[in-house]
Formats: structure tokens, sequence, C-alpha cells
């Protein structure tokens, strides 16, 4: 078979399989596997960082509840096809997009901080240790891969084929967000502090499904953008004790919405 109708055949297969998938499963999953790691961290009361329990270990659930899948699926192959995606940066090839993945979320920090500063609120000089940085965006990165394998690489393609693509990334953001609620609780965050958490990182959900399909649908994209996010306000003043969520959650709602608005909320990638 000549490679050109080899390549539409596995195209359509793939695309058969991920509408064949169900977002629900997937859901279950994974709060089952997160299960274990919940209950490590409610018992140890440690914290691996400031603001970050022992059982954000959990992190790659959402990976290893979309490798079992695929498994499932397409046995070793498909989880090769979903591991290869961890790096597949050959798909943004339109590199301007580079721009918005690494530095969007950083800027929505430095925003943050100065909007509070004018508004009086109390903040410590800023700090940039390049070595803790360089680490934490290493050990962010992993982490953002243990999430974006599954909700990037497996879910978001059946969902947005479903819903569209802005009602589908509200869904997974607001999962996604339950889904943290028990580090964060473990973590001693007040109800009101996880409500605003729970909004940027709901927008933030749209935000990471506009990049991943204007660049190609690239999990490596997601990752990236994911990772920059926790390396910001873990880099806030100081190691992210006056992160405020309510400034970052609507700076970040308000940024979705523009890209909503200039993008389109079907495809969120109209240009």
């Amino acid at each position: 078979m000549p490679r050109f109708h080899r390549s539409i055949d596995e195209a359509s297969s793939n695309t058969v399989a991920s509408r064949r998938r169900s977002p629900l499963t997937f859901f279950l999953l994974i709060f089952g596997l997160s299960i274990p790691f919940w209950l490590i961290g409610g018992m140890s009361g440690r914290e691996l960082l400031p603001g970050l329990p022992v059982s954000a270990l959990g992190a790659f659930c959402p990976a290893i509840a979309a490798l079992i899948l695929v498994y499932r699926e397409n046995k070793t192959g498909g989880v090769r096809d979903l591991l290869k995606r961890s790096f597949d940066y050959k798909r943004i090839k339109t590199k301007v997009w580079y721009v918005p993945i690494i530095f969007l979320m950083p800027a929505v920090a430095v925003l943050s901080n100065v909007l509070m500063r004018l508004i009086g609120l109390p903040l410590p000089a800023p700090q940039f240790p390049i070595f803790f940085a360089l680490g934490f965006f290493l050990v962010a990165f992993i982490a953002a891969l243990g999430e974006e394998l599954g909700w990037s690489g497996y879910v978001i393609d059946p969902m947005q084929d479903r819903w569209h693509a802005l009602p589908a990334a509200i869904l997974l953001g607001v999962v996604s967000a339950i889904w943290h609620w028990v580090p964060l609780v473990q973590a001693h965050r007040s109800p009101t502090w996880i409500v605003w958490w729970s909004l940027g990182t709901t927008a933030q959900r749209v935000l990471i499904v506009w990049l991943y399909n204007n660049a190609g649908k690239s999990v490596f994209a997601a990752a990236l953008f994911h990772g920059m996010s926790n390396v910001s306000w873990q880099l806030f003043p100081n190691y992210g004790s006056h992160w405020d969520p309510r400034m970052d959650g609507l700076i970040t709602a308000f940024v979705a919405a523009s890209v909503t608005f200039v993008w389109g909320p079907r495809t969120l990638a109209r240009h």
C-alpha cells in the first residue's frame, strides 16, 4: 500500500478510535487511581514544597489512566504512540505559538503582582532564584506531562468532537479542578481560596485547548504551557506564599474570554 494512502487510513482509524473513547470512563479511572495518593497525603500531613502536599504525586494519574485505556484499545502500539506525544514538538509548525506557550502565564503572574501592589496589598520584594527556577521547571514539566498525556493526549479530542472546543475545555477544566480539591484541602487552603483557584484553572484549560488546537494538537505544547504556569505561581513572592488566586483567576478568565472572542468558541482556532 502506498505510504500516502496508509497515512490516510491510519489517521481515519485514529479518529474513529478517538470518537469511541468514553470521557466518563477516563475520569472515573483517574479518580480511582488517585485515592491511594489522597490517603497517603492525608496520613502523612507533609508537603513536598510549600503548598504542594504529598498527594500532589498523583499528578501522574491522568497519564496512567490514559495508558491503561489506550492499551485496551490498541495494545502496546497505542501506548507507544501516546508516549511519543510527550515530545511531539514537530507538530508546532508556526513557531510564534511558542510565545504564548512559554510567556503567557509568567505575564499573568507579573500583571497580578503589579495590580496587587497598585491596590496596596502587602507583598515582599520579588525574588528570582535562578537555580531553583530551572530545577523546579524540570520537575513542573514532568508533572505537567503526567497530566497532559491524559487531559490533552487522550480525552480532549473526543470531547471536542462531541461538544466543540469551548464547552469541552470548560467541562474538562471543571473536572480537573475538582480532581485537585483533595490535595488543596490537604494543603490547608480555605474554601474561598479553592473556588477562586478553580476559576483560574478552568480558564487556564480554555487557554491550553486554544494552544493545543493551534499548535498542531501538540501535547508537548500543552505540557510546556502547564509547566510554565506552575513555575509562575511557585516563583510568586515568596515561593507562592503571597500568590492570590482571586487576582490570578480574574486575569486568566479575562484572557480566556478574549481568546474565545477572537478565535471563536467552536474550535478556538478560527485563524
